[in-house]
């Protein structure tokens, strides 16, 4: 398929100006897979991204927290062993990794919920801002 088909099989032909055409929007014979014409968004999936990382995170700090206090005593009951120095190594290691995916999934919810706001405001500007137009598909008579 040269340039200009693709081009054209993704714009419309040029004669009747720019068309983009999307897939999940297709509609009429031949234009995909049976779309409905209109592309709507939903801030849903945003709005529980946020949910999902928010109980992570606080899921991570439970764990997390909890790691300490279960090793109490590990060092009196194991003195002398060698393990006891790895045990603690491995610890502090869990202890910062579980600290780096809490926080970074702290970042990623408010991150989330702040792009569910903008495209609920922005789907609302828009919304509003078609209020107005005809969709009749009517051409008014010219006076």
């Amino acid at each position: 398929m040269s340039h200009s088909e693709r081009w054209q099989e993704m714009f419309g032909p040029a004669d009747e100006g720019p068309e983009m055409r999307l897939a999940s929007a297709a509609s009429g014979p031949g234009t995909g897979t049976g779309g409905t014409g209109k592309l709507k968004h939903s801030k849903g999936p945003w709005t529980s991204a946020s949910g999902t990382a928010g109980d992570l995170r606080t899921r991570t700090e439970k764990s997390r927290s909890a790691l300490r206090p279960g090793h109490e005593g590990i060092e009196v009951g194991a003195a002398g062993l060698s393990s006891v120095a790895a045990l603690k190594s491995v610890l502090t290691s869990w202890e910062e990794r579980l600290q780096a995916v809490r926080d970074e999934c702290e970042q990623l919810k408010g991150t989330l919920l702040s792009v569910a706001k903008e495209m609920g405001e922005t789907e609302a500007a828009v919304d509003k801002s078609l209020k107005g137009v005809d969709t009749s598909g009517k051409v008014a008579a010219k006076r």
